[in-house]
């Protein structure tokens, strides 16, 4: 690709991510427009061999990035919690233990500068935390050092995954290279990732910590496959201390003709995940983290795939929504198929693949989706032969349709051609490779 197009590319692609930062989410027509332009230029660097110009198309990634420094998100409204958690943690006070609702008009919130105008920005204002420790230590930090100033504690709070992403561009490059790749594809398989407009606008823009939680998870990966089990364990724990999740990768770790290393595997890992509790720890965490996480699977949805098929087919059966019983139904056959990709012999899988599968499992199977949940995907399948989780990427963004009509209202259309278009080439891809 000539060097004036490459440059070119880039300039238009800063111009796209200015405007799509800037952008309410309820603006549809322009939002989608914004988002298939990124794409299509992302698709055609890629396409033109994008790994020549390596040096400049990386530092524009990471400019992009930094486009976002400046303005609060406008996609997503998760970091108004955030910063809520980081006051009253910033003032003395456990976030785990307080419904917001509950404590508003209370002298507590005046003394942790907690606002009405804040608080109606809150998306669950009725349910505790979730966010685990280790995250909810960077809340405080951010509200103690942004002040009252909500766009100075966002740029804290954004500054952790900044470093992330620059944590897993490197990562992915030198996995790429354990993997026995030539230096074309290591450059090449870097980008991938790194000027994908999915994760360039939901992790740094709309502040997302996926981007912290994969470059963790990428870390405990390298070291496993250098044979170092202490920093592996290490890392994936801090993965699971950012966020749950990357504990369901842990069964694909285990050695099963050797069980005293697995043991002492899960022991580190244990270990450093449940470490930041200690500093948290009261008798009502554990009920009202479980009361959240248990509300998370019988009462949210969006974006699901095969929870909505069953939702349908159980309302004419029994006249209701039964999300309380499928959920946790579906969660369940979560839990046997990741095992199933996990251990059985029969696949012929590589590691970074069995995790590409487990998570896929996972969300599958999940009530909610959102676009951002899919960026670990993204990183792993650089490491692997299947490339469906790119164009999970590409068609994601149109769930934001959503948010376009008042009430919020889910078109049910584009969520089943979502999950028609990737599910075919997820099909395709496993059958070819089988081959």
């Amino acid at each position: 690709m000539r060097r004036w197009a490459l440059g070119l590319g880039v300039v238009l692609s800063g111009i796209g991510y200015y405007f799509l930062m800037q952008i309410a989410r309820t603006e549809t027509t322009t939002l989608l427009t914004l988002w298939g332009g990124l794409f299509g230029l992302y698709g055609i660097a890629l396409y033109c061999k994008a790994e020549s110009g390596f040096s400049l198309l990386i530092g524009a990634a990471l400019a992009f990035r930094l486009i976002g420094l400046t303005s609060m998100p406008t996609l997503s409204d998760d970091v108004y919690r955030f910063i809520w958690d980081g006051r009253l943690l910033a003032h003395g006070y456990n976030p785990f233990l307080y419904l917001p609702s509950e404590i508003l008009s209370t002298p507590l919130a005046a003394k942790a500068e907690l606002t009405d105008a804040l608080f109606q920005k809150l998306n669950s204002p009725h349910y505790y935390t979730v966010y685990p420790p280790l995250l909810q230590g960077w809340f405080g930090v951010s509200a103690t050092w942004g002040g009252t100033d909500e766009l100075a504690t966002a740029f804290w709070l954004r500054l952790p995954i900044l470093l992330g992403e620059l944590g897993t561009c490197w990562l992915l490059y030198r996995l790429l290279s354990l993997l026995g790749k030539d230096e074309a594809t290591m450059k090449r398989g870097v980008l991938l990732y790194a000027l994908n407009p999915l994760v360039i606008v939901e992790l740094t823009a709309n502040i997302h910590y996926e981007g912290l939680t994969t470059c963790f998870l990428l870390a405990g990966l390298y070291f496993y496959q250098k044979h170092k089990d202490l920093p592996s364990a290490t890392y994936l724990g801090i993965a699971a201390g950012v966020k749950l999740l990357p504990l369901i990768f842990l069964p694909a770790l285990l050695d099963k003709g050797r069980w005293r290393k697995s043991l002492r595997y899960v022991l580190a890992t244990g270990v450093v995940f449940l470490f930041p509790f200690l500093f948290f720890f009261d008798a009502a965490i554990l009920e009202n983290l479980s009361t959240s996480l248990d509300l998370y699977f019988r009462r949210f949805e969006f974006n699901a795939s095969l929870y909505y098929i069953l939702r349908e087919v159980g309302t004419l059966i029994w006249g209701y929504n039964p999300i309380a019983t499928i959920g946790p139904f579906l969660a369940l056959v979560a839990a046997s198929l990741i095992l199933f990709f996990s251990w059985s012999q029969r696949l012929k899988l590589s590691l970074p693949e069995r995790w590409l599968w487990v998570l896929s499992t996972y969300l599958l199977c999940a009530t909610t989706v959102h676009p951002w949940y899919v960026v670990p995907l993204i990183a792993l399948c650089v490491l692997t032969r299947f490339r469906f989780p790119l164009l999970w990427s590409v068609v994601l963004p149109l769930t934001y349709v959503a948010y376009g009509q008042v009430p919020f209202y889910e078109n049910l259309w584009i969520v089943g051609m979502e999950y028609g278009i990737v599910g075919g080439w997820m099909v395709w891809e496993s059958l070819r490779f089988r081959e």
